[in-house]
């Protein structure tokens, strides 16, 4: 490859999510705000929510400052969101976009690390409304818009202990088998579609949640979100055109595929 086609091949995989509105929940932080950037950085317009709005406005500030599209941004608590709430954010991105090219589920929330006996009623129902009921809930309301698009692709964030039960992991370690179900049942439903659906597993990150789950770990030790990207570009681009109905692990595509940008 001689010098100018290697240029073009570089500036064709630094865009390779250019034009793609994708929207992003659990944007305010860890993995869904590294995502938020990168996805920003290589072309995408970005939806995003949070239930922060400060974080929200501090994100979409740097997104801006580094000369991307600026996001639009959707403040919404999934642990209260009502059906209503759900049905206006689609007609808001029906009215300004027309349509989908990613949903990525990000937002998640740990809940007590506690055996079974003694999990708290009201928290497990909090944690599956945030982990379980809100993607469904999103989903089902933007596969109208993912279907305006010639290719869709949704990716629902899951958990090692969503693919293996672990004691003490209660409504969390549920809610990811749950989320494993339902991307399942909706690729089957989809196959030959335009909409394509898998799931991450991100494995061991450095973020808030693990820190919450593992106080006395070494953060150091761990990936970073940015290291874990790689896997996340490719199920949003058009690489990944014939990926569907996969059940991915993030750690997997470290160090392959890494984009400069």
């Amino acid at each position: 490859m001689n010098q100018n086609s290697s240029a073009s091949a570089a500036k064709e995989a630094n865009n390779c999510l250019s034009d793609k509105i994708i929207l992003i929940t659990g944007a305010g932080s860890g993995i869904g705000r590294c995502a938020a950037v990168t996805y920003a950085s290589l072309g995408a317009q970005t939806v995003l929510l949070s239930k922060s709005t400060k974080k929200l406005e501090s994100l979409s500030d740097e997104i801006e400052a580094s000369g991307h599209a600026l996001p639009a941004l959707v403040p919404m608590d999934f642990a209260s969101a009502k059906p209503d709430d759900y049905l206006a954010l689609a007609e808001q991105l029906e009215n300004t976009f027309g349509r989908l090219d990613g949903l990525l589920h990000n937002a998640s929330i740990l809940g007590d690390l506690s055996p079974i006996e003694h999990y708290d009623p009201a928290l497990w129902r909090r944690v599956m409304a945030v982990n379980l009921d809100a993607p469904f809930a999103l989903t089902q309301v933007c596969l109208p818009l993912l279907n305006n698009s010639q290719s869709s692709s949704v990716i629902f964030t899951s958990s090692g202990v969503g693919r293996k039960g672990r004691a003490h992991w209660g409504a969390y370690a549920v809610s990811k088998f749950g989320i494993e179900g339902l991307a399942q049942v909706l690729a089957d439903e989809l196959e030959g579609t335009a909409v394509r659906v898998n799931t991450i597993n991100p494995g061991a990150t450095a973020t808030a949640m693990r820190r919450a789950a593992y106080p006395a770990e070494d953060a150091s030790s761990l990936p970073s979100p940015q290291d874990i990207m790689p896997l996340y570009i490719h199920l949003m681009s058009q690489d990944s055109a014939t990926t569907h109905g996969e059940s991915l692990n993030a750690r997997d595509w470290i160090g392959h595929g890494k984009l400069t940008h």
